[in-house]
């Protein structure tokens, strides 16, 4: 019995550690990755702003207007999760930025793909502009998850639409 209620007591010190933790964290953060391609920067645009069934864990993809007339993104995963995103800035085929528009996530943010072209090669620059509220999910953004692991598979999925096998660096 001893034993349990110390392991009973090492676990709350665990979970109020990780969320205390979580708590001195910043909300925001700022991280950007990149890959290069060989292929012209109008092509990779054509996948980034287009339909995004291409990606592995999209299941279905599907271009709206909202009421406003803003292009939206409504991405459904292979979990079942549906998000949406705001087409924020578009200057084709250079930049695009997306902001999430789902409401009441316990995180928001925008991606910003810059492409540069460069001797045959193009450089494609995720830049996540994010926010994580809720301090054990920030936690495990931060020291468990990683901030970069979507950008990583994201940009990984692109070089296999395209025939390429990339490697991602900062």
């Amino acid at each position: 019995m001893k034993v349990l209620l110390m392991a009973a007591a090492l676990l709350v010190l665990l979970i109020l550690a990780v969320v205390l933790t979580g708590l001195l964290l910043p909300k925001r953060h700022v991280v950007s990755r990149s890959a290069s391609y060989h292929a012209a920067p109008e092509q990779l645009f054509a996948f980034i702003a287009g339909p995004q069934n291409w990606r592995p864990e999209v299941l279905r993809s599907e271009t709206l207007t909202d009421a406003a007339g803003h292009q939206i993104l409504r991405e459904t995963s292979r979990r079942g999760e549906t998000l949406t995103y705001e087409l924020v800035a578009c200057v084709p085929p250079k930049t695009l930025t997306r902001r999430i528009a789902t409401q009441n996530l316990p995180y928001s943010g925008a991606w910003t793909y810059s492409l540069e072209p460069d001797n045959g090669l193009t450089t494609v620059r995720i830049t996540e502009d994010g926010e994580v509220y809720n301090p054990f999910f920030r936690f495990m953004s931060r020291f468990v998850l990683g901030y970069t692991g979507t950008m990583d598979a994201y940009l990984r999925a692109l070089g296999k639409a395209t025939g390429q096998d990339i490697q991602v660096h900062d």
